[in-house]
């Protein structure tokens, strides 16, 4: 499968918890949780049981940095990683990061990134709500 999304970050199944109309996965990459919201519907189609291999899509432009842990903010995804390059376009700078094994690309503007500093080796904090991850099964 071929699709537009720059992050595909594979794992395993943690949970699963069903709301009325909404559920919460939760996916083990490394030593990270990414938690996504999908619709009953989908977790019934794609047979989503815990310990189930599936991987994450999550579009770069959808990843916002930090480079201090934010204290509270409503995105469910917070994930510690390491700068490994920066790209700077014309408009924007992409971000490439390593998390655990796995690598994560952001997007962001040149302003955004000349405001961080953004430099290789940085630590910094990737966040994206738990609603921009799309789940896929293996």
């Amino acid at each position: 499968m071929l699709t537009s999304a720059r992050n595909t970050l594979y794992g395993t199944i943690d949970s699963v918890v069903n709301g009325v109309v909404q559920a919460e996965v939760v996916l083990s990459v490394g030593s990270e949780r990414i938690v996504a919201t999908l619709t009953n519907e989908s977790v019934k189609n794609l047979e989503l049981t815990v310990g189930s291999s599936a991987y994450a899509l999550i579009k770069s432009s959808s990843v916002i940095l930090a480079k201090n842990k934010p204290m509270r903010i409503s995105a469910r995804n917070v994930l510690s990683a390491k700068v490994i390059e920066v790209i700077k376009g014309a408009v924007n700078a992409e971000i490439k990061m390593s998390l655990g094994n796995a690598v994560l690309t952001s997007i962001i503007t040149n302003e955004s990134c000349t405001e961080l500093m953004m430099k290789k080796d940085d630590e910094v904090y990737a966040i994206f709500k738990a609603s921009s991850v799309i789940i896929g099964m293996l």
